[in-house]
C-alpha cells in the first residue's frame, strides 16, 4: 500500500507530504484548490508521460517520491529486475523545467519500462477519463485467470508443456529440411558445399605459412640486398672472419708469455669458427633467392581460394572446419530422413491434437469463472443504480486448424462487453459506456476483486460525478467494503463518502505574498466535521449536528463489517 506521498513544486503546490493509512483515504476540498494535482503527481511517480507544465513557475523542477509496502509479488519482480527488495520500496521521479526526468528505485535508476512493471502491481488508478486497465484484452485475460484460480492452473501447466514439446518436434522437422523438395533442395546445397571444402583440403596453419611466403616473395629484392651485405660483411677479405682471425694469430704469438692472451686468442678461434659458419649460411640463403613467379603465382591464387572459402563458412580455419563436419551430420540425417521426418509429423498432429484439447480446457475454465463474475458484478451494479446492466465476457471462436496461434495463455482471447441501458447491444468496454457509468462499473468489479488480493491499492477520481442520494450511500458503503481489503484513495465532493473516510485530507488553495499556493492537511475531529458540514451546504447548528450523525453513522457500519 501506499505510506507516504513527497510533492514538490508541481502546478501550485510548492511542498507537501501526506501520510495515508490502511482503507479509506479521501481528499476533498473546493473546486479547483488542487485535488487533481495530487492524483497527477501519483501518476506522475508511477511512469505516467512526464509533461513539463507540472513544474511549479519559476522554479528549476519538480519531484514526487512515494513510499509502498510491498507484497510477494513486487518483490519478486524486483528480483526480476535484479534490484534486491528492501522492507519498503521509494519510488522518486524528478523533472526539469526544460523536461528532463529521472526515475529512481530505492535509489537505483532505472527505465520508464522497468518502472511501469513495478508500478503496474501496486496501484491501480481510476478517473473520469482514465480507466485503462479494463480496457486492455491482455488485462481482462489476466483477471479472468486470477478468478479462477486453481481452476486454470492445470490447464495452463498442460499448455505449457505441450507448447515445449511441439517446439521441440517442429525444430527437429525444421533440421529435416520440411518436406521432400525441400530436404531435396538442401542435401544439393550441402553435397555441394562439403565437395568443395574437401577438395580444398584445408590445413591448420596453412593460412599464416602462406601469407609468410608472400611477404617473402614481395619483398625478396630487400632480402637480396641485406644477405649480400651480410656476406660481404662476414667473408669478404679484410672484414668479418678475417679481422678475427688476424687478431687470433696476434694473440697466439705473444701466449707463451701471457697465459691469458692464450686464453682470449682460443675464445677468438671459436668465434672465427662461428663467423664462418653464420657467412657460409648467409651465402647458401643468397643462393636461394631467386625468384620463381610461377611459386609467387600459386601462392596469391591459395590465399584467394581459402580467404574465399572462409568469408563463406565462418571466417577462419577454425570455424569453415566446423561447418563441414556439421554440414556431412545433417546431409547424412536428410539423406536418411523419411522415416524419421513421417515420425516426426505423427508425433506433432498428436501433440497438436492434445494441445488443442488442453487450450479448450483453459478455455472452459475461464468461462465458469467469467460467467460466475459477470453475475456478480451485475448485481453491484443494480446497487449503483444502473439496473438494466448487462455484462458478459466473449470469447473468440477458434477450431483446432486455429492451433498453431497457440501461446502459453492459450488459444484465443476474449473481451469484456457491457451495455448500461435495456435494449443497447453489448459492446466492447469503452465504446459506449460514459464516464460515470465506468465508474460505477468499476467499483462494481473492484467490490468482487478486492478480497482476491494482488494489487494493494486502488485509486478513484471523482467517482461520485452525476451521483447522489441512496446511490452515493451505496457507492460509500461499497468504498468501505473494499478498504476492508485492500487501501482505496478517493476524491470526493460528497459528505456521505467523505463520511466514510478512515483518514481525510483537505486541500485549500490560498494566496502568500502575491502568490497562488496549493495546502493540504489531514483534518480531524472538529476541523474534519466542518469539512463535512462545508461538503453537505453549510456549516449551520442543524447542518453540523447532521455532519456528526454521518460520521456516526459511517463508524457503526464500519464497525458491522469486522464484526
Amino acid at each position: 500500500m501506499l505510506i507516504r506521498l513527497t510533492i514538490l513544486n508541481v502546478a501550485l503546490i510548492d511542498r507537501a507530504e501526506l501520510e495515508f493509512s490502511e482503507g479509506l483515504n479521501i481528499l476533498s476540498g473546493e473546486t479547483g484548490a488542487g485535488k487533481s494535482v495530487i492524483l497527477d503527481s501519483i501518476d506522475f511517480v508511477l511512469g505516467a508521460k512526464a509533461d513539463k507544465g507540472m513544474v511549479r513557475s519559476g522554479e528549476p523542477y519538480c519531484l514526487v517520491s512515494a513510499e509502498f509496502s510491498l507484497s510477494e509479488e513486487v518483490k519478486g519482480e524486483l528480483r526480476a529486475l535484479d534490484i534486491e527488495p528492501e522492507e519498503t520500496l521509494i519510488l522518486t521521479r524528478k523533472l526539469t523545467a526544460d523536461g528532463k526526468s529521472t526515475l529512481k528505485l530505492n535509489g537505483m535508476s532505472v527505465t520508464s519500462s522497468m518502472l511501469r512493471r513495478v508500478t503496474s502491481l501496486l496501484v491501480d488508478v481510476h478517473g473520469q477519463s482514465e480507466h485503462f486497465f479494463l480496457l486492455k484484452e491482455s488485462n481482462q485475460l489476466r483477471l479472468v485467470d486470477n478468478l479462477a484460480g486453481e481452476r486454470v492452473r492445470p490447464a495452463k501447466e498442460r499448455v505449457r508443456a505441450l507448447l515445449a514439446e511441439k517446439k521441440e518436434l517442429t525444430e527437429g522437422l525444421r533440421r529435416l529440411g520440411g518436406d521432400e523438395g525441400e530436404r531435396s533442395r538442401r542435401t544439393d546445397i550441402l553435397a555441394y558445399q562439403i565437395k568443395e571444402l574437401e577438395e580444398a583440403d584445408l590445413k591448420e596453419g596453412e593460412e599464416e605459412e602462406l601469407k609468410a611466403l608472400r611477404l617473402r616473395y614481395r619483398n625478396l629484392e630487400r632480402i637480396r640486398d641485406g644477405l649480400a651485405a651480410a656476406r660481404d660483411a662476414l667473408l669478404s677479405d679484410g672484414c668479418g672472419a678475417d679481422a678475427v682471425n688476424s687478431a687470433r694469430r696476434a694473440l697466439t704469438s705473444v701466449a707463451k708469455y701471457d697465459a691469458r692472451c692464450g686464453e682470449i686468442s682460443d675464445r677468438l678461434a671459436e668465434l672465427y669458427d662461428r663467423l664462418f659458419d653464420e657467412g657460409s649460411l648467409v651465402e647458401d640463403l643468397l643462393g636461394e633467392t631467386e625468384m620463381d613467379e610461377g611459386d609467387a603465382a600459386r601462392v596469391e591464387e591459395r590465399l584467394d581460394e581459402l580467404h574465399s572459402l572462409y568469408k563463406k563458412y565462418g571466417g577462419d580455419y577454425a570455424a569453415a572446419t566446423a561447418f563441414l563436419e556439421s554440414a556431412r551430420e545433417e546431409y547424412d540425417l536428410l539423406v536418411h530422413s523419411a522415416e524419421r521426418y513421417a515420425a516426426l509429423e505423427r508425433e506433432l498432429a498428436r501433440v497438436n491434437h492434445d494441445l488443442y484439447l488442453a487450450c479448450s480446457a483453459l478455455t472452459e475454465a475461464r468461462k465458469e469463472a467469467a460467467a460466475g463474475f459477470c453475475g456478480r458484478v451485475i448485481a453491484e451494479l443494480r446497487t449503483l443504480n444502473i439496473p438494466s446492466a448487462r455484462f458478459e465476457v466473449s470469447f473468440d471462436e477458434v477450431s483446432e486448424e486455429d492451433i498453431d496461434r497457440a501461446t502459453q495463455e492459450g488459444l484465443g482471447g476474449l473481451r469484456f462487453l457491457f451495455s448500461a441501458n435495456a435494449g443497447e447491444p453489448l459492446k466492447e468496454l469503452g465504446k459506449i459506456i460514459s464516464g460515470g457509468e465506468m465508474s460505477r462499473f468499476m467499483l462494481a468489479v473492484k467490490a468482487q476483486l478486492s478480497a482476491a488480493g494482488g494489487i494493494g491499492t486502488y485509486i478513484f477520481d471523482e467517482i461520485d460525478a452525476g451521483i447522489g442520494g441512496k446511490t452515493a450511500e451505496v457507492v460509500a458503503k461499497k468504498f468501505a467494503g473494499i478498504s476492508q481489503n485492500v487501501q482505496l484513495l478517493a476524491v470526493t465532493h460528497l459528505a456521505r463518502i467523505a463520511s466514510f473516510a478512515d483518514r481525510e485530507f483537505l486541500i485549500e488553495k490560498r494566496e502568500e505574498g502575491g502568490k497562488t499556493f496549493t495546502r493540504i492537511r489531514e483534518v480531524e475531529g472538529e476541523e474534519r466535521i466542518r469539512e463535512i458540514s462545508r461538503l453537505i451546504g453549510g456549516e449551520s447548528e442543524h447542518v453540523t449536528a447532521h455532519a456528526r450523525e454521518l460520521i456516526a453513522e459511517a463508524e457503526r457500519y464500519k464497525a458491522s463489517l469486522k464484526s
